[in-house]
């Protein structure tokens, strides 16, 4: 059962479609598990960039099946949008090649305008979601009020339904939110009229699709949407996403079984980012900060936020490596380093005094904490042209092989660049190589 986790090992826009889009040339399947279009990639190839919030990032090679699965909530406006943006740019995207698990849940105008509500009124505490819906479409699921995309299929127990989570939702909106914001059913109705004859041809059993796939020995990719530290129970709560982005939550988001789980990579960047509200203990607000925000490109996919920019963490990494079980670990972004005279690491947080063992559980207690770094000598060479690891800088390749010590886990690939060639393996990238031509 040749399968590969993708997943980020931070708080989000690791850079891990770019990892999947490259990590799938000899793949049959890539699949998402997990999230909404909050999620945001960008390839790059050839110099054009595409941009993904939904589709998964192996649909740009042409012999790759794509499913998006049951785990994943879907905005049936914004995967036409995206399906029709693919096409236009000549990317062959059919019900063959893209796959809608019937058991995922739809985001619909009501869920849009309570996030949006929510966020308005919490003021200066915003949990910094895109206000896209999707927190309220997975409390539908929790639940059980939820609509599924197999529901496309009996129009008139949906409208029924559909009504009453309309009247309930815009209750909710006016006297608990106090909001003047209003879904309007029969706009909601036209909507779901309009894209059901394009996505019904899509929608399939994906969890079959998937099993079928790993019990003839097909290289199924599983790509993961936003980052481990953001996970629903595991992340910086409250400020983290709606869904489990943990490698578990591959079986419960696919419908397979922990067992056809072989390797997981994790995808880190050489530094650390986070955008939106919430606790960051390495986190840069001077020049080199904005260093790293300007060479970096540090701006959202989906929101456009500029992101802010910290020292790797290596003690939210360990976290990570530990939650997800990672195998190995991708650094991208490495070129962003060059030029720094000196560059830091986070081997340890303290609070009152006391060294922690792990991140706090609180968010309160997470921004108090104080990190200790290690200092390393930067390095002046531009990695452009780097084709082989030994090729890399003293000091690059130092700096990588301290965080595979401090973490316990080897880094193995190394991304400097957004096309897929500036892509490197080291040694221990066996099991990965077989996904790649």
């Amino acid at each position: 059962m040749p399968s590969l986790v993708v997943i980020g090992a931070q708080w989000g826009d690791e850079g891990k479609g770019k990892l999947v889009d490259y990590l799938t040339s000899n793949a049959d399947v890539v699949a998402r598990f997990q999230g909404g279009n909050n999620a945001g990639h960008t390839l790059v190839v050839d110099g054009v960039k595409t941009k993904l919030s939904l589709v998964p990032s192996g649909i740009l090679r042409p012999n790759t099946r794509c499913v998006i699965g049951a785990g994943v909530v879907v905005d049936p406006e914004v995967l036409l949008n995206e399906i029709r943006m693919l096409q236009e740019a000549g990317v062959d995207v059919n019900p063959s090649r893209l796959v809608l698990d019937r058991n995922a849940h739809l985001i619909l105008d009501y869920h849009r305008l309570i996030d949006q509500a929510r966020e308005d009124a919490r003021g200066d505490r915003k949990i910094g979601t895109t206000r896209s819906g999707i927190g309220p479409a997975y409390e539908d699921r929790a639940s059980r009020t939820g609509i599924r995309l197999a529901e496309l299929n009996s129009m008139e127990e949906l409208r029924e339904k559909l009504a009453e989570n309309m009247k309930q939702r815009n209750l909710y909106l006016a006297r608990v939110l106090e909001s003047e914001l209003q879904a309007n059913f029969e706009e909601q109705w036209a909507k779901l009229e309009r894209v059901r004859s394009v996505i019904l041809p899509y929608i399939g059993n994906a969890s079959l699709l998937l099993y079928n796939a790993l019990e003839h020995e097909e290289k199924v990719v599983f790509e993961g949407a936003q980052g481990t530290l953001l996970d629903q129970t595991f992340g910086t709560f409250p400020y983290v996403t709606s869904s489990n982005t943990i490698a578990g939550a591959v079986s419960t988001g696919c419908g397979i079984g922990p067992g056809s789980i072989d390797h997981v990579l994790g995808v880190a960047k050489a530094y650390t980012t986070r955008v939106g509200q919430g606790p960051f203990p390495t986190e840069l607000r001077d020049q080199v900060g904005q260093y790293l925000a300007e060479k970096g490109a540090e701006f959202g996919t989906v929101t456009g936020r500029q992101r802010r920019c910290g020292w790797f963490d290596a003690v939210a990494m360990r976290r990570a490596v530990r939650l997800s079980g990672v195998n190995a670990l991708a650094i991208t972004k490495l070129d962003v380093l060059c030029g720094l005279e000196k560059i830091k690491i986070c081997i340890k947080y303290k609070l009152n005094g006391q060294e922690l063992e792990d991140v706090p559980a609180l968010a309160s207690e997470l921004e108090k904490v104080e990190p200790e770094y290690i200092e390393f000598d930067g390095w002046q060479d531009t990695l452009e042209g780097v084709t082989k690891w030994h090729h890399l800088p003293v000091n690059a390749r130092f700096y990588l092989s301290t965080i595979s010590e401090i973490i316990g886990c080897p880094v193995t690939i190394v991304s400097f660049g957004a096309e897929r060639e500036s892509t490197i393996f080291s040694s221990g990238a066996s099991y990965v190589k077989n996904f790649v031509k």
